[in-house]
């Protein structure tokens, strides 16, 4: 898309990420969707960038939530936020710290981060954990909403296992980037490990306006613009998705920065 002032392609990005919560929002319909883990098939899709914006937008709405780097091999919340921490999930799940000690409280109202250590070995076995579901658990005790930025699911098992303990998973495509056999390969997998898929995210979507800077897409695959149609079936009971398009450039614009939490910081329940 041609770019706007950074101003402009800020405040877009921003509204298509508030848009993603409520199209969310109305995918619970057995119950409120709380803990969302985000994936994409292969590396750079943006499913970072989309996790970031997510939790913005519902630390925007009034909710609390913390976003949780689970791409262990490949981290970036802490560059993309700004965040710092002494320690992290290695040091929570090793009993190094408690929960409330690692996790860091952004200058964003409501908005935490809970990082992941350098040069964890193994990462998908503290994952599979049973100590690392129990502290999911407690971080749904703690927070209204959990976002777990989780590895591509074609490189590594991790996504699906963090699905599992999650209530969805939003997966993300970058438009004209991934190839479909990837796409397919990678949503087989998370269909095998029987997770909940609440849809798809469309990411660097190309766009004439503002006011269609995100899209939908119909079962039968054609696309409709935001403006021309309601509210969208996000995820229906066939296992078919719509998909919501999160924007262009949304790393460059869309920042938290946030201060550093001293350790021994304790956090009262968020909920």
């Amino acid at each position: 898309m041609p770019r706007k002032n950074a101003k402009s392609t800020k405040l877009v990005v921003q509204n298509a990420a508030k848009t993603l919560l409520a199209n969310i929002r109305f995918a619970g319909i057995d119950g409120p969707i709380r803990t969302i883990t985000v994936t994409s098939a292969i590396p750079n899709e943006g499913k970072s960038t989309v996790a970031l914006n997510l939790a913005q937008a519902i630390a925007t709405s009034g909710k609390s939530v913390v976003l949780v780097e689970c791409d262990m091999r490949r981290q970036s919340i802490a560059s993309m936020t700004g965040a710092r921490s002494q320690g992290g999930i290695y040091a929570v799940l090793s009993n190094q710290m408690t929960l409330d000690e690692a996790v860091a409280k952004t200058s964003q109202k409501n908005m935490y981060v809970l990082l992941a250590e350098p040069h964890i070995i193994n990462p998908s076995d503290v994952i599979a954990s049973k100590s690392f579901a129990r502290m999911v658990e407690e971080l749904a005790d703690k927070f209204e909403y959990v976002i777990f930025d989780t590895p591509p699911v074609g490189a590594f098992v991790d996504a699906a296992e963090v699905g599992r303990l999650s209530d969805g998973v939003l997966f993300v495509i970058r438009e004209n980037y991934s190839k479909r056999n990837e796409i397919v390969e990678a949503f087989d997998q998370l269909k095998k490990a029987e997770v909940h898929i609440i849809g798809a995210v469309v990411n660097c979507c190309e766009v004439d306006t503002s006011e269609h800077y995100y899209s939908y897409y119909s079962k039968d695959g054609s696309r409709r613009t935001a403006g021309s149609v309601g509210v969208p079936d996000v995820a229906r009971g066939d296992g078919s998705s719509s998909v919501v398009g999160a924007g262009e450039h949304a790393a460059s614009h869309v920042t938290a920065p946030v201060s550093d939490a001293p350790a021994g910081k304790r956090f009262a329940n968020r909920r």
